[in-house]
């Protein structure tokens, strides 16, 4: 069976994972015992990606960490002001009612 390096290497990370069906796997182990160029890119699979300016990004990690907490303290604090002065209104209204319309509340 004559099948392409493009179509092994599309196959590759399927095999790789062990996800091939059986006649995928056969295809790719027959094309990989001729091939070293696929047998490269197979092994390259395995070693790790390399991480680019790994301390640049824990440091917008944390950064994002703050802006978080600080957004979250701000919301509480917005409820909470949210909260008293609906509360203040509505005890400034009962008042209203109370003293000057004569409504007695039960």
């Amino acid at each position: 069976m004559n099948i392409s390096c493009e179509i092994i290497k599309d196959l590759l990370p399927l095999y790789h994972d062990g996800v091939c069906s059986v006649d995928s796997t056969k295809a790719v182990e027959e094309h990989l015992e001729h091939c070293e160029s696929c047998r490269d890119e197979l092994r390259a699979m395995d070693s790790k990606l390399p991480i680019a300016n790994r301390t640049e990004n824990l440091a917008e990690a944390e950064a994002v960490k703050k802006l978080s907490k600080r957004w979250k303290k701000g919301m509480i604090k917005s409820v909470l002001k949210g909260a008293f002065f609906t509360l203040v209104t509505v005890i400034v209204v009962l008042l209203i009612i109370y003293l000057f319309i004569g409504i007695e509340i039960a």
